[in-house]
C-alpha cells in the first residue's frame, strides 16, 4: 500500500425509524422521529398498533435494509413507551421511507398498554444460482446492496448458520468458486457468525476473487401431486427413492410427522400404490419415525412395488388438540414466506368450520369455541372468512375486504370435528358394519385386528351410542382395499382414523358391532 493511499469510513444511519429491544437490527419495537425543526428537537416515539399495517411494515423493513416483514404484533418487543406517535400511517407499500407515506389528519391521544408496534423483518440472506433456494452462492444484503460473501475460511459449522437462517435443514457441502476478476464482496469472521448475531450484522466490505457456495439439505419431498403437500413420498440419502408402504405400513400418525417436517399442516390421507415391478425403495419403521428422529435417519434400502402416497393439508391445521380432528385452528396462505396464523373467533362461524373439517378429512364440526385449545398465538389471520359451507378448502372461501388489527385474549378459534367413523347396514346408526373414512369410506377388516368387546366399546363411545352389546364378523366378497388396524393402536391412539392401514382383499371378514344406543 502506497503512502498516498488512504481509506476512510462511511456510515449511513436511518434518521427517522429504528427497531429497539429486538434480537437483531431487523427486529424490535418500532420508534419514529420526525425531521427536526430549527426551533424544536423531536424525540423518538413509539407507534400504536392500530395506526400501522402490513404495507407500512414493508416500507420500514425496506428503509432499514432488511428483508420482507415476517411478524407484525403489538407488544412483541415491549410495552408502549412515551411519547406515542399521534397519526395513522397510510403507506402504499412502495415508498422508500416511512415518513414519505401519507398520514391521517387527526391526532391520536392515547394508545392501549401492550399495543406498541413490534416488528420482525426477515434477514436479507439468500442462496442464488443453485438448483433450489437451498443451494447456491451465498449473498447478503447490506447498505441496500446484495453482495457475494468471501469464502476464505468457511466450514460446515458456519454454513449451518445460513441453512438455519433460511429454514433449509442441515448443510451438505460448503465450497469456494474462484472468479477471474476481483469485485466488492462481504467478508465476515466465524466468531461473529457463531455469536448469535444476524449474518448482515457481521459483514464488512472487501474485494476478493473467492466467493462462498453453502448447499443445504431438502431430504424429503412429495412428488407427482397437485401441490408440494400431496404425492409420492421420497427421501434423499445419497439418491432420491420412494418409500415402501408394505413392510412398515404407515398410518396417519406417521404421515403427520412427515407433514409437519415439510410445514404442510396435518395428514389427510395415506395410501399405497402397487407398481408393476419392484424397484429400489427406502423402508423405515414407524417406531423410528415417531421417535423424533429425522426421516432420512430412519431409512434403509430395499426393493418393493408398494409405494407410499401422502396427502397433507397445505393451508389449514388443528394444533394442540387431542386428535388430528381437534385443536386450535391455524391457517397459512399459499403465498411465499407465509407463516401459520391463528384465527380470531369473531371472524369464523359454523359454515367456515364445516369447510375446515371437510378439508381435513374429518366428520362434521361438533364443538366451536374460542380458547378451547390455547390462547391466541402470533401472528393473527387478519380477515373474516365468509364460507358458504360447500367449499372444499377454507382458502377457497370469500373473505372480508378489511383487515382486523386486534383479537381479544382467549378468542382464538378452537375446533373439534367429529371422527369419520360409522356403522352401516344395521337396524340403526348404532349397529352394523364398521366403516372408517380416510379419503374414502372403507370397511374394517376383522381378522388380523382381533377385535373384541373391548375394542368395539371404543367405537360405541365415539358414536355416542352407549355401551357395546356384541361384536362379530361377516364375510363379504370385495375386490379392493379395506382397512385394518391393530388393537394396540386402537387403545393408544386418540381416534380410529389415526390407526387405519390399507389392506388388499378378495373377500373380507368385516367387523360387525351392535351398541346399546339408537
Amino acid at each position: 500500500m502506497s503512502d498516498s493511499t488512504s481509506y476512510t469510513l462511511e456510515i449511513t444511519c436511518s434518521d427517522s425509524v429504528r427497531l429497539v429491544n429486538g434480537t437483531s437490527l431487523c427486529s424490535g419495537r418500532l420508534e419514529v422521529k420526525p425531521k427536526q425543526s430549527k426551533h424544536y428537537k423531536e424525540r423518538w416515539s413509539s407507534v400504536c398498533e392500530a395506526d400501522f399495517d402490513q404495507q407500512d411494515a414493508e416500507v420500514v423493513c425496506r428503509e432499514l435494509g432488511c428483508g420482507a416483514p415476517s411478524v407484525l404484533q403489538g407488544a412483541l418487543y415491549g410495552e408502549v413507551e412515551a411519547p406515542v406517535w399521534t397519526k395513522e400511517f397510510q403507506c402504499g407499500g412502495h415508498e422508500s421511507a416511512l415518513l414519505d407515506c401519507r398520514s391521517s389528519g387527526s391526532d391520536r391521544n392515547t394508545c392501549s398498554p401492550g399495543k406498541a408496534v413490534g416488528l420482525t423483518c426477515s434477514e436479507p440472506v439468500r442462496l442464488v444460482g443453485g438448483s433450489s433456494r437451498c443451494a447456491g452462492t451465498l449473498e447478503v444484503k447490506h447498505q441496500n446492496e446484495w453482495r457475494l460473501v468471501d469464502g476464505d475460511d468457511w466450514s460446515l459449522k458456519e454454513a449451518a448458520v445460513v441453512c438455519e437462517e433460511l429454514d433449509c435443514g442441515s448443510p451438505i457441502s460448503v465450497g469456494q468458486r474462484m472468479e477471474s476478476l476481483a469485485r466488492p464482496v462481504w467478508t465476515m469472521t466465524s466468531e461473529c457468525v457463531h455469536s448469535g448475531s444476524a449474518l448482515r450484522d457481521c459483514v464488512t466490505s472487501y474485494s476478493s476473487y473467492a466467493v462462498q457456495e453453502v448447499t443445504c439439505s431438502e431430504p424429503v419431498r412429495l412428488v407427482g401431486g397437485s401441490s408440494r403437500c400431496k404425492g409420492t413420498l421420497e427421501v434423499k440419502q445419497g439418491e432420491w427413492r420412494p418409500v415402501d408402504n408394505w413392510k412398515y405400513i404407515w398410518t396417519l400418525t406417521e404421515a403427520t410427522t412427515f407433514c409437519r417436517e415439510v410445514d404442510c399442516g396435518s395428514a389427510v390421507s395415506v395410501k399405497w400404490r402397487k407398481e408393476s415391478s419392484r424397484r429400489p425403495v427406502w423402508v423405515m419403521s414407524s417406531d423410528c419415525v415417531q421417535s423424533g428422529s429425522a426421516l432420512e435417519d430412519c431409512v434403509r434400502p430395499d426393493f418393493s412395488s408398494y409405494i407410499l402416497e401422502i396427502t397433507c393439508s397445505d393451508s389449514v391445521r388443528l394444533v394442540d388438540g387431542t386428535s388430528l380432528c381437534s385443536g386450535r385452528l391455524e391457517v397459512k396462505s399459499n403465498q411465499s414466506n407465509q407463516r401459520w396464523s391463528s384465527v380470531c373467533e369473531a371472524d369464523f362461524d359454523q359454515q367456515d368450520a364445516e369447510v375446515v373439517c371437510r378439508e381435513l378429512g374429518c366428520g362434521a364440526p361438533s364443538v366451536l369455541q374460542g380458547a378451547l385449545y390455547g390462547e391466541v398465538e402470533a401472528p393473527m389471520w387478519t380477515k373474516e372468512f365468509q364460507c358458504g359451507g360447500h367449499e372444499s378448502a377454507l382458502l377457497d372461501c370469500r373473505s372480508s375486504g378489511s383487515d382486523r388489527n386486534t383479537c381479544s385474549p382467549g378468542k382464538a378459534v378452537g375446533l373439534t370435528c367429529s371422527e369419520p367413523v360409522r356403522l352401516v347396514g344395521g337396524s340403526g346408526r348404532c349397529a352394523g358394519t364398521l366403516e372408517v373414512k380416510q379419503g374414502e369410506w372403507r370397511p374394517v377388516y376383522a381378522w388380523n385386528s382381533q377385535w373384541t368387546l373391548k375394542e368395539a366399546a371404543l367405537t360405541c363411545q365415539e358414536l355416542d351410542c352407549g355401551s357395546v352389546v356384541s361384536v362379530g364378523r361377516r364375510v363379504k366378497f370385495l375386490d379392493g382395499l379395506v382397512w385394518t388396524m391393530t388393537s394396540g393402536c386402537v387403545h393408544s391412539a386418540p381416534a380410529l382414523k389415526d390407526c387405519v392401514r390399507p389392506y388388499p382383499s378378495l373377500y373380507t371378514l368385516m367387523t360387525q358391532i351392535t351398541c346399546s344406543g339408537h
